[in-house]
């Protein structure tokens, strides 16, 4: 039986206090505003709650242990996860270069290739050329699809059972095209490669269940969830966490430390060294109870509703190029004939319209698209229809001065 989605428009603004009357808040892609709960729980944490984790014997030390582990509980329900699956890392980027550096770095032969695609973020290049070049392996790139998607026919045309490792964007940052990401990991597995996913931008827009979806490794940032800067998850299947070496020593990931040899704590302690961001996972919770008591369906909802009206209105304007797909999730990339973007953002941000312009962390994708960078406008549960009059508005201007 199918459920009901409620389509109406979400009236949240008044839960961001960061947002003030009149200012067109549009680059949630680069980091999302935070909503009171969040900023409640950060500041309980620091301010009524605060001790610290794992180590203490005080009622307090015990009360935040429990806590903290409540949380990663709650993360990995979000996503259909385990807690023992789930390692609270300081965002996607360190949860990337963790895989590449504890999987790739100790499973990878002289020969072997690394499967990415062209649309990736620089976070998920970079790490795989790190491990490439010190390994001996190789790296191929998936295009893109007439409709700027990963194309899933070339990387089934293409791979093979060399390539060992898979990693791919579950929802682009620049194009907000959606990754058919089932069918991505069927076609890894079909050559006995792991597949990891980038949900940076999935997360806050769509359900995820990596059970479901069948991925081998998944990495996110509380940031851009709504939740605070400096946490975010790393999911990874308990086979594959259980037999990977620790990415850093120190306190906590340890079992027994002497000085002639030291044991390591099972996942997902063994990943989380030091004293941890206690309090952002605290948020980070918050955030998560906050997305799911709107419900994510009704989000992609409101977000794709944003989507086609910012679209259809800039495709009036005969300057504008559109980037992406029709039915992208939550961003809209373009680019205004003969003025650079840098311009095109400093100009509406003279009109209290915010959005990001440049390469997104995803040069080789500028390239494909033949413009150095792009303007983007990226809405979360907060923004409008005011937002994108506001925006369409900043254009006109852009294009009044430019001529």
């Amino acid at each position: 039986m199918s459920v009901a989605i409620d389509t109406r428009p979400l009236d949240l603004l008044a839960d961001f206090p960061a947002i003030p009357t009149g200012w067109a808040y549009l680059d949630t892609a680069a980091t999302s505003q935070k909503p009171r709960p969040v900023l409640d729980a950060i500041t309980r944490g620091y301010g009524e709650t605060y001790a610290t984790v794992h180590r203490g014997v005080y009622q307090r030390s015990a009360d935040m242990t429990l806590a903290f582990e409540a949380a990663r509980e709650r993360v990995a329900k979000f996503i259909g996860g385990k807690p023992q699956e789930t390692i609270f890392v300081r965002g996607a980027t360190e949860g990337i270069n963790l895989v590449a550096e504890c999987w790739a770095g100790t499973q990878l032969e002289a020969g072997d290739r690394i499967l990415l695609s062209t649309l990736e973020h620089h976070s998920n290049i970079v790490p795989w050329q790190m491990v490439a070049e010190r390994v001996g392996a190789f790296i191929d790139v998936i295009p893109l699809d007439p409709d700027q998607r990963i194309d899933l026919d070339a990387m089934a045309a293409m791979i093979t059972p060399a390539h060992k490792l898979v990693a791919l964007a579950h929802v682009s940052n620049v194009l907000g095209s959606v990754l058919d990401a089932k069918r991505a990991c069927q076609i890894a597995h079909s050559v006995g490669a792991k597949i990891l996913l980038d949900g940076c931008q999935a997360v806050p827009r769509l359900p995820v269940n990596v059970v479901e979806i069948g991925c081998d490794f998944y990495v996110f940032s509380g940031h851009k969830l709504y939740g605070p800067t400096g946490i975010g998850v790393l999911w990874g299947r308990t086979e594959l966490l259980d037999a990977m070496p620790p990415y850093q020593g120190g306190g906590s990931m340890i079992d027994r430390v002497t000085f002639a040899r030291t044991t390591y704590a099972p996942p997902p302690g063994r990943f989380e060294a030091g004293t941890p961001h206690i309090v952002g996972v605290l948020g980070l919770h918050a955030a998560v109870d906050y997305v799911d008591d709107i419900g994510l369906a009704r989000i992609h909802a409101h977000e794709t509703a944003l989507v086609a009206q910012a679209r259809e209105a800039l495709s009036q304007i005969n300057s504008v190029r559109l980037f992406g797909p029709d039915d992208s999730a939550g961003i809209v990339s373009f680019a205004v004939e003969g003025v650079h973007p840098h311009d095109v953002a400093t100009i509406l941000d003279e009109g209290n319209v915010a959005i990001r312009a440049g390469h997104h962390c995803a040069q080789p994708l500028m390239d494909a698209l033949g413009v150095p960078a792009t303007a983007r406008a990226s809405f979360g549960v907060y923004n409008g229809a005011d937002d994108i009059a506001a925006l369409i508005k900043g254009i006109e201007r852009v294009t009044r001065i430019f001529g």
